[in-house]
């Protein structure tokens, strides 16, 4: 059985130019990107079975998102070439005072129907992750989103969930936002949030409020990411903190998506059944793994080009 990832694939263009607006910029550096491409990219390299499904260009940043999944042992079956849409960009400059300066040229992956995925079989998958960032803005892609968790529990698959929020993206219809993860955070079996997404959709003040309101909520199992000192973890009435390891961080791009494919490469061991039945010490112990694998992450530059250096070894 499979893994499936849907959502964007797109280029991060970083402008490489210290501490400068993306009008003052002058050098770029081109990087694969996408939350759940590279949540893709890393059950791939950790040697799982994984496709992914989106929608890029009909042009070279197109053909380079597809030939890098490709290489990185992702089927690209589903990756559509649009030759009407040019592949996604997102421009972003790094400033001095942490802030970002952000633009986003939405193009192809919006476009993604439920039509463009005739070919998918999802008896075949026995994990759905959805962990796009740009799927709660309208276009097709929202209503795919939303047909595909119905028919994927539909087909018994488990569901997996990552809200990936940008604020940039979102600044203005945040309430929407948090509205549209609901039905996820409802109806899914695992989940991920970052401690600040935590906090934004609950409305809570700590992490720990934040957990207790989530839990209210919803039945899954689901984690919450907090940086160098671990992940909590919560199975119905138990949360408890799992510890990282320590490393010298030198870009944490990717570090999430790492932990995600990496908890998804565990679940894809066993079957829906099993995971069912998977007692807290099982659950610990892979979150534990997740935890190196996106902690292995932070020791390279870039996302997909610091999952090269992932593979099952980590857990050991």
């Amino acid at each position: 059985m499979k893994v499936l990832c849907i959502g964007e694939a797109l280029i991060d263009m970083i402008c490489t130019d210290v501490n400068v607006s993306l009008s003052s910029g002058q050098h770029f550096l081109k990087k694969a990107g996408g939350a759940p491409a590279n949540v893709a990219a890393a059950i791939a390299a950790l040697g799982g079975e994984v496709s992914m499904a989106a929608k890029v260009g009909d042009d070279p940043f197109g053909q380079h998102l597809v030939e890098l999944l490709d290489t990185m042992g992702v089927n690209t079956s589903l990756i559509i070439k649009d030759p009407a849409h040019f592949t996604t960009f997102a421009f972003v400059s790094l400033m001095n005072d942490g802030e970002r300066d952000f633009y986003f040229n939405r193009g192809a992956d919006k476009e993604l129907t439920i039509a463009d995925l005739s070919a998918l079989h999802l008896k075949e998958y026995s994990i759905v992750h959805f962990g796009s960032a740009t799927a709660f803005l309208p276009g097709p892609l929202q209503a795919t989103y939303i047909e595909l968790l119905a028919k994927a529990k539909q087909a018994g698959c488990l569901i997996s969930f990552d809200p990936n929020y940008r604020h940039l993206l979102f600044q203005n219809n945040s309430a929407y936002f948090i509205q549209q993860c609901g039905a996820f955070i409802e109806q899914c079996n695992f989940f991920k949030l970052s401690d600040e997404e935590a906090l934004f959709i609950t409305g809570a003040d700590t992490v720990a409020l934040a957990a207790s309101a989530l839990r209210k909520k919803t039945n899954a199992i689901f984690t919450i990411t907090l940086g160098k000192e671990g992940t909590l973890l919560c199975i119905g009435e138990h949360i408890e903190i799992i510890k990282s390891i320590s490393i010298q961080a030198v870009d944490a791009t990717g570090a999430g998506d790492a932990f995600v494919g990496a908890v998804l490469y565990q679940l894809n061991k066993h079957t829906n059944l099993a995971i069912k039945q998977l007692s807290i010490e099982n659950w610990k112990i892979m979150i534990s793994n997740a935890n190196k694998a996106g902690a292995r992450t932070c020791e390279y530059m870039g996302a997909m080009e610091a999952f090269q250096h992932l593979n099952n070894s980590i857990f050991d």
